[in-house]
């Protein structure tokens, strides 16, 4: 049998930064893995769909062009992005991708409405090179993509080893929400 697999592609503004000029935008890199997953799985005879009601799982290529429509026209005015449910199809499969820098609760509240109705899937965090290495020296502004939040510092170096363990832990909360439901 079939089966319907709902995936959540974040299209806040955080997911629009890229460390470097001449990489793109994570938000392009989630948007390709999106595109290719869906690929694969329709071609696999499978129905794929958007989180929302706009895009209900369905099978098919026009089912292709409808999805890839609606991820080009998404809404980035959030400052970070929150998944939702909707749309989920009990006992189905979800993927969010996300680079999951926003405020947990409410992707807790989602695995957990979707876990509730037998949804099981994956948690893909998208993220750029320089927030995985943290190559910030000396005088440094950091501001929020939303320009929400900014903090400047004159030794971001000294920063480094903190910003790295809280991306950690961060990583290892997603990996134990994933596990858990």
């Amino acid at each position: 049998a079939a089966q319907s697999v709902t995936l959540w592609v974040d299209s806040s503004k955080s997911m629009g930064f890229s460390g470097d000029k001449s990489r793109p935008p994570k938000s392009d890199r989630a948007h390709l893995i999106a595109a290719a997953l869906a690929v694969l799985l329709l071609r696999a005879g499978e129905r794929v769909g958007l989180v929302g009601q706009s895009a209900p799982p369905r099978p098919g290529r026009a089912q292709l062009l409808r999805l890839a429509a609606l991820m080009a026209s998404a809404d980035g005015s959030a400052e970070y992005g929150s998944p939702s449910a909707d749309g989920m199809v009990s006992h189905g499969r979800a993927v969010l991708l996300s680079d999951f820098f926003g405020d947990m609760a409410p992707v807790e509240a989602t695995l957990a409405a979707a876990a509730e109705h037998g949804v099981r899937g994956a948690l893909i965090q998208v993220l750029d090179p320089a927030e995985e290495e943290f190559p910030f020296n000396g005088r440094t502004i950091f501001e929020s993509m939303g320009g929400g939040v900014r903090h400047e510092t004159q030794q971001a170096d000294e920063l480094r080893t903190r910003y790295l363990a809280r991306l950690a832990e961060r990583k290892d909360r997603i990996a134990s929400l994933a596990r858990a439901t």
